[in-house]
């Protein structure tokens, strides 16, 4: 029951996060205001706006206009919910109360917010980024206090490299984004758990780029690849599974 109570509210919180990374972008609020069809701007009703299953019964199209929906909305919304419920399994030792479990998916949703709007519009908003530092904020404090200061140290190497990237190349190879969410990603995981989220990040963002240039989409002089979905990718395996890559990392280099 648990389960399926976490996947519809996955489902709901995928159906906001639609809302929250494409309203800013035309100027609209978050909060206030009717959500309305892209093409003929009609208002949607309730009946709508049913995670998933309006889109099926409306099999992808505008109930008023006919036009054909984005793939996104739904898809979205099932990432999230599958991401919330895998959350719960994997994260189950930190969730002993209702205040952790908001914690743990206030950071999973404030993270797939970065991701899809920087996989989308390559722009890493400070809403969401503000979000992302309160909850690992948070979570850093009631999982692992007494690590403050370690952490503030791991997270200001973290974005160095990054800082002198985005300083040299005058923001073209480096957004100031990726500065920011390196500092908090430092501060999330610390030290050696960034090495390994890094690494990551830089070999899943190489092999995407050879991938997309060997296919056309982006080209070597004036294409650019979002780093910020690598990133968050790297944090996440890294939370999981980053002390068996660190422990697997000094075996091969005897340190």
């Amino acid at each position: 029951m648990m389960t399926f109570l976490i996947f519809i509210i996955g489902l709901c919180v995928g159906s906001f996060l639609n809302v929250v990374v494409d309203r800013p972008i035309k100027n609209r609020s978050v909060i206030f205001g009717r959500s309305a069809c892209d093409f003929c701007h009609h208002e949607l009703g309730w009946f709508d706006l049913i995670p998933v299953l309006s889109f099926l019964l409306l099999q992808g199209k505008c109930r008023y206009c006919h036009k054909k929906l984005s793939m996104q909305y739904p898809a979205v919304e099932l990432v999230t919910a599958i991401l919330f419920v895998m959350a719960l399994f994997i994260f189950h030792q930190y969730m002993q109360n209702y205040l952790m479990l908001f914690i743990v998916f206030g950071l999973l949703t404030s993270a797939l917010a970065l991701f899809i709007a920087d996989l989308k519009y390559q722009i890493l908003p400070n809403s969401s980024m503000i979000f992302f530092a309160i909850f690992s904020l948070l979570f850093v404090f009631f999982v692992f206090p007494g690590s403050f200061l370690i952490r503030l140290i791991t997270a200001f190497f973290s974005c160095l490299l990054f800082l002198f990237i985005f300083l040299i190349s005058k923001g073209r190879a480096m957004g100031f984004g990726d500065v920011k969410l390196t500092f908090v990603m430092g501060f999330l995981l610390g030290f050696p758990l960034i090495i390994p989220a890094l690494y990551l990040a830089f070999l899943t963002g190489a092999v995407a780029g050879i991938i997309l240039i060997l296919g056309r989409k982006v080209r070597f002089h004036g294409g650019t690849i979002a780093f910020g979905p690598f990133l968050l990718l790297g944090t996440a395996i890294s939370l999981i599974w980053g002390n068996y890559l660190w422990n697997y990392f000094r075996l091969i280099i005897g340190f």
